[in-house]
């Protein structure tokens, strides 16, 4: 692709029109509150966001906000068509990126612009860095919301990346969160805590993109984002060796952090404005998380913080969550067989994971529950996933008011809903009484229930469905083009 950083990418995006630079914001809310605010009020694409000359801090230290909220910046950091246009054009077009997609493992380097500047020892403060107070209500500053934690499984020799939240507790110590059933908790808790072994982690700020989306999506247990991310591109992610950690680190990353936790030691982290747009982990109270020791920050010279920031939808990664997971949705029901799938949509109200729509040409009895089941339980759909509609090929599964409309006119509560009990649940969420989530409880114990809902045309009538009231394609385009200029103003 064209370009090997997140600096190259932002020439890219400024090139395009698509990057904004705001000089003065303060790190204590103004900056999170303008990226929101774009978000939710920009008339046209939202910006990439900019932010220089940071209140208390020197020219030259900035951060990133709302990087991949655009279609047309997700299509450029995955090499699709920009011009794709409708959502569902996106997502055919990043199924097939996926579907010929071969892993490309990383290229080992000697050095990087990530070593220009080395901090050990007294030299450590997290707070060097331009880190935001994101949430009014948020418990600290959260120095990683858009980045990679780096972890290795010691039997195996496989690297993850994830983005799991990091909270700054002090000049050289932070908080990690991890989700139970992520792979970097599976691998913290079984491969290291389990055997009364610290864990080394290495976090990556200001990634390249396309490694950053791959690290906060599912990427198969076993497969590294690293060789996902360099399959995207078409060519390896070059990395170094990390100096304390030895993990493998981007060579061009803006800044990564390195460190160790340790079983048993933890200390009070958040509260945090989280995906599904509440603090759902606990509500207000601080939950108690393992500790991260930081013993090297290497940094570029001026370097980018980049900040994601997730509150009620709309948000910043609405936009790649949902096409993304839509992508992998629908490759995964056509590789469990499924035939009849003509599109697929994870909606950005649900944070890309609690309501689904997957829409089909119905081929024969059962087909529409085949496909809810297995939405439902995909590798895509299994977290949380709470609600999977199917549809019938005449709607459009992006639009939610179509959905809704064929949900309320095509189904029979008691004929068309199933109810999946004790299925996967999340600390992010927000049904699970806070009473599953009190301090002491075991994670584990805590389940979600899944609706499946066929909005599809009974089967054994679908071909008398009643007609509906709605124009020709061939009329709707005959009027555009006689009055759409008098009446849209074209």
């Amino acid at each position: 692709m064209a370009f090997k950083d997140l600096r190259e990418w932002l020439e890219l995006v400024a090139s395009h029109g698509e990057l904004k630079t705001l000089s003065g914001a303060d790190w204590n809310l103004e900056m999170a509150g303008l990226a929101e605010l774009a978000c939710r009020d920009s008339k046209a694409a939202v910006p990439a966001l900019l932010f220089d000359e940071i209140r208390g801090y020197p020219k030259g230290f900035r951060a990133l906000f709302n990087q991949l909220a655009s279609p047309k910046r997700f299509a450029l950091t995955v090499g699709l068509n920009q011009d794709s246009g409708h959502k569902l054009g996106l997502v055919r077009a990043c199924r097939e990126k996926i579907q010929k997609l071969s892993l490309i493992p990383p290229r080992i380097v000697e050095s990087g612009p990530v070593q220009e500047n080395v901090d050990v020892g007294e030299a450590v403060d997290l707070l060097k860095f331009p880190v935001p107070h994101q949430h009014e209500l948020d418990g600290g500053r959260y120095i990683g919301t858009a980045h990679a934690v780096v972890t290795k499984d010691p039997d195996s020799g496989w690297v993850n990346l994830g983005t799991y939240r990091c909270m700054v507790f002090g000049r050289d110590t932070f908080g990690l969160h991890i989700s139970p059933g992520r792979h970097g908790r599976i691998m913290r808790d079984d491969l290291y805590f389990g055997r009364g072994q610290p864990m080394k982690v290495a976090v990556v700020i200001g990634a390249d993109p396309a490694l950053w989306l791959a690290s906060f999506n599912e990427v198969p247990w076993g497969v590294s984002e690293y060789d996902f991310a360099g399959g995207l591109k078409g060519e390896p992610i070059e990395v170094i060796q990390g100096p304390f950690s030895g993990l493998p680190i981007p060579a061009r990353a803006e800044i990564v952090i390195e460190g160790e936790c340790y079983p048993g030691e933890l200390q009070p982290e958040g509260p945090f404005g989280e995906w599904a747009g509440y603090y759902a982990n606990c509500g207000l109270k601080p939950v108690p998380e393992p500790v991260v020791h930081v013993k090297t920050v290497l940094y570029r010279n001026n370097p980018i913080l980049t900040v994601s920031h997730p509150a009620k939808p709309p948000q910043d990664v609405g936009v790649a969550q949902s096409v993304f997971r839509s992508a992998t949705m629908w490759d995964e029901l056509e590789k469990a067989g499924v035939p009849g799938v003509q599109g697929v949509w994870l909606h950005e109200v649900g944070g890309g994971r609690l309501f689904n729509v997957v829409a089909i040409k119905q081929l024969y009895p059962g087909h529409a529950r085949q496909v809810g089941a297995l939405a439902s339980q995909c590798r895509t759909g299994v977290y949380i996933g709470r609600y999977t509609v199917v549809v019938d090929e005449d709607i459009d599964p992006t639009n939610l008011g179509d959905v809704v409309w064929a949900i309320a006119t095509r189904t029979d509560p008691e004929r068309s809903i199933d109810i999946v009990r004790r299925s996967r649940s999340s600390s992010a969420d927000p049904a699970l009484s806070p009473d599953k989530k009190e301090i002491g409880q075991n994670p584990t114990d805590t389940f979600t229930s899944k609706a499946i809902i066929d909005a599809c045309w009974p089967y054994e009538w679908k071909d008398r469905a009643y007609p509906v009231a709605q124009m020709s394609q061939e009329l709707r385009s005959t009027l555009l083009e006689k009055w759409g200029g008098r009446l849209f103003g074209q």
